[in-house]
């Protein structure tokens, strides 16, 4: 989810966590108890994440007009992910598919017909709707259905497609906010709607679903920079929206009438954190971090706990149960520690195997939610993202991205990686790197680091720059709110045909990069092997402060991967090797051929934004 202004986010965590800065930086060892599960998922390759904006991919509509209809800028489907497309995906290393924004989220569109009540585009992001203000967690978002009348059984079907092509299933589940106008057409029985049995009277109470502002009816936001719907018109566009008493906004703002910039098309659900952020449920003894999820699902077993917790961990079930194999969990950091306990637990006692994806940016909660929340997998946001950005912009060194990643060297397999997803930049954007080929050696460091995960976005790979005006938002980032073509995946896409005939041929080659670059996964320096120290200096003796080397090895193989950021000039540095390290060393990747080793020195020129990944012969 977009970061925005936070007004309060309550219960975080019980205690306080530090983050301890580490010299070295071997990423093989951590002391989490869990790890023995991130074996098993690493055991050919480590997990390769591919997060598709499901809206978007099939689309082959090019009018791409502001603000506008489904009619008029067309939408994807389920069934575009055809065998061919998903044994594309494959091709590129993919061992995860995230099927963004599939969830019954709200939207401005008329399926009355299938009894669906209308959303009021005034609490409603964009034209399409965020995918993160879920109306209905027990059904699928109708836009991507051929039938809208039979869109669960269309989804059920693209889960056994991407089974069948090797993949397994990721879907978002979004605990800190539900959409202002919650209704849940096909939830099993015997599970009411959230806050269908809420004490509207109070502010909290511990088993409501949501915070209320008492005594005063919501108020849609005001701006004079903002214009729903970009000023069309629409017969529910007035200004109006009916709530009494008002609810707090997902951000946690507690006025009736929430900011613009807050999350207003959200309300906050309520886990039992009252308003002055005391608890009001078991908190988790500290040695429970050292224990795995058994422990943790044992000592919840006689606790009585809020209403929410229930609701979501039946709602995972749910998905669990058609056949999703796991979840990437929108705004984790605002929902209590203890939470994640309880939830990840029942997941991996229903299913061992679940791939557990947080959203969590603050450093200094890592480890919580890792040890205790029980977490397989956290964004590298603020640290390695961050600074990879950075020195792709030049305003970063090589230096400071290694530091970042020692910082986090004991947890290191656990941290996601990645360049792009839906709340960040385009690289080929010119608020970002302004060419996409400046992401070719910051994805090699990316993927090649650490044994942790690498998120790829759809059309990542053949260069798209976020380019088009959708309506809610601006370019640089690929609308998620509005309909919208993505015009280098579409040529990627060729109509269905998934060949990439349409592409230039500069795009043809920077795909062709990235699927040899994303199939290093199954290397087994890479996904099973430790992070050597490899100093980088250039001719004079410096170090390199744009160009990053690392070795990685594992019992059968060793690697040196070298990074030239400089997108101007070669640059020719001295890699050295560890004590043994002999022999000739062939380039997996770019065109280096081989190159001998000198007394533990490897030498190498590296043209502008060129990487070598070189293998030692043993």
């Amino acid at each position: 989810m977009t970061i925005k202004p936070l007004v309060i986010a309550l219960g975080l965590i019980t205690g306080s966590v530090v983050l301890s800065a580490c010299n070295s930086t071997n990423d093989n060892k951590t002391p989490i108890t869990d790890t023995q599960n991130l074996a098993a998922q690493h055991s050919d390759a480590k997990p390769v994440v591919y997060q598709v904006f499901t809206r978007l991919f099939g689309n082959t509509n090019s009018n791409n007009i502001p603000w506008g209809t489904k009619e008029q800028n067309g939408v994807g489907k389920f069934a575009d992910f055809t065998p061919k497309a998903l044994s594309e995906i494959k091709a590129m290393g993919v061992s995860h598919v995230w099927y963004t924004g599939v969830l019954h989220h709200a939207l401005v569109g008329d399926y009355t017909e299938y009894g669906i009540v209308l959303d009021d585009p005034d609490v409603v992001k964009g034209r399409a709707g965020s995918p993160y203000a879920v109306k209905d967690y027990y059904n699928v978002n109708p836009d991507l259905a051929v039938n809208p009348a039979n869109r669960l059984a269309e989804f059920e079907a693209l889960i056994a497609r991407t089974h069948e092509a090797g993949m397994k299933v990721v879907i978002d589940i979004v605990p800190n906010h539900v959409a202002r106008n919650y209704q849940s057409l096909s939830a099993p029985q015997g599970i009411s709607d959230f806050g269908a049995n809420d004490d509207t009277s109070v502010t909290y109470a511990r088993d409501n679903n949501f915070y209320y502002v008492t005594g005063e009816d919501f108020s849609v936001p005001s701006s004079q920079d903002y214009q729903v719907l970009g000023g069309e018109p629409h017969p529910l566009a007035d200004g109006q929206f009916t709530e009494s008493p008002a609810k707090w906004t997902g951000n946690g703002a507690r006025a009736a009438q929430p900011h613009i910039h807050d999350w207003y098309e959200t309300v906050k659900v309520n886990y039992g954190v009252k308003p002055d952020g005391s608890y009001d449920f078991a908190t988790l003894p500290a040695q429970y971090a050292q224990l795995d999820y058994r422990a943790h699902y044992a000592f919840w077993q006689d606790k009585k706990l809020p209403d929410s917790w229930y609701k979501f961990r039946d709602i995972t079930y749910y998905w669990l149960d058609k056949g999703v194999d796991g979840f990437r969990y929108d705004m984790a950091e605002m929902v209590p520690v203890e939470f994640w306990s309880f939830l990840n637990a029942s997941i991996k006692m229903k299913n061992p195997d679940a791939f557990l994806l947080a959203e969590v940016y603050n450093p200094t909660l890592y480890r919580a939610y890792i040890e205790q929340g029980k977490m397989d997998y956290l964004y590298d946001k603020v640290g390695l993202y961050d600074s990879l950005k950075a020195l792709m912009q030049g305003k970063g060194t090589a230096q400071q991205v290694l530091d970042v990643h020692a910082s986090v060297k004991d947890i290191a397999p656990h941290m996601l990686h990645f360049l792009e997803n839906h709340d960040e930049q385009r690289i080929a954007s010119p608020e970002f790197a302004g060419d996409a080929n400046k992401g070719k050696p910051a994805m090699v460091v990316s993927h090649l680091l650490s044994q942790s995960p690498t998120l790829l976005y759809f059309a990542q790979s053949v260069g798209e720059d976020g380019s088009e005006m959708a309506g809610f938002g601006k370019p640089s980032r690929t609308s998620i709110f509005d309909y919208i073509g993505v015009p280098a995946h579409q040529a990627w896409m060729n109509q269905g045909k998934f060949d990439g005939a349409l592409l230039s041929e500069e795009q043809k080659a920077l795909r062709a990069y990235y699927q040899k670059l994303m199939n290093m996964a199954s290397f087994s320096a890479i996904a099973q092997g430790e992070l050597v120290s490899t100093p980088v200096t250039t001719r004079s003796g410096q170090s390199a402060t744009n160009v990053i080397g690392f070795g990685r090895q594992s019992e059968s193989q060793r690697l040196v991967v070298i990074s030239n950021f400089d997108a101007d000039a070669p640059q020719t540095v001295s890699v050295t090797l560890p004590a043994g390290w002999q022999g000739n060393a062939i380039d997996r990747l770019e065109q280096h051929g081989q190159v001998a080793l000198n007394n533990n020195q490897l030498t190498v020129t590296l043209a502008p934004l060129a990487s070598a990944v070189f293998e030692l012969e043993n």
